[in-house]
């Protein structure tokens, strides 16, 4: 079972989520969230940490690189159970992140407007997001990953039953789901490229 204690948090599609943040905040988690969803969280009254202030570096290149960071990745694809990495993870102060909750730019809305610019298309390609995606679903023995609302209420009612945590099955079931996704993302992303060239 994943014990969930930290949750970074970084939504395109915030159906759901304050909801679903404040369902989580009942077991005393630390969210770490960036951009419109931090100030969503916070103006509903929950505690956020910006990425930026826990890697200690600033959204950068017109946002393009925000949580492209050792101690984002670090902290979900470090194995817990191996002392070599937790002893990385404490020389470089990587804390464990243990929930994912993560939906993709819109690319394909994005692209079916009939005043959609090439450069439109090109800047709702997602990059930040399938790569934590595809991170914590590695990891997903230990790493919880959301990218789906529908999915909300399936791991806040297992949390409620098993006092913070997340089972294996639903993990790997999640970790699925995210794989299924992101590829279907890319192809569709390919498809439009290919039309192109």
């Amino acid at each position: 079972m994943a014990k969930i204690k930290r949750v970074l948090i970084s939504l395109s599609d915030k159906t759901g989520a304050v909801d679903f943040a404040k369902g989580l905040s009942e077991f005393g988690v630390q969210f770490l969230s960036t951009g419109g969803t931090a100030t969503i969280l916070r103006e509903a009254g929950l505690q956020v940490m910006d990425v930026s202030e826990y890697t200690g570096f600033p959204e950068m290149l017109d946002g393009r690189v925000k949580t492209l960071h050792p101690k984002v990745h670090g902290g979900l694809l470090g194995l817990r159970g191996k002392p070599e990495h937790v002893e990385t993870m404490k020389k470089f102060g990587i804390e464990p992140i243990d929930m994912v909750v993560v939906n993709l730019y819109p690319f394909k809305e994005t692209i079916a407007k009939p005043d959609c610019t090439f450069e439109d298309a090109i800047e709702n390609i997602d990059i930040g997001g399938p790569t934590m995606l595809r991170s914590a679903s590695k990891n997903f023995q230990s790493v919880t990953v959301v990218i789906d609302p529908d999915d909300y209420n399936r791991v806040l009612d297992e949390m409620k039953k098993s006092g913070g945590e997340v089972s294996y099955k639903t993990n790997m079931e999640l970790a699925y789901k995210v794989f299924k996704t992101t590829s279907g993302y890319d192809k569709m992303i390919s498809d439009y490229l290919e039309k192109r060239i």
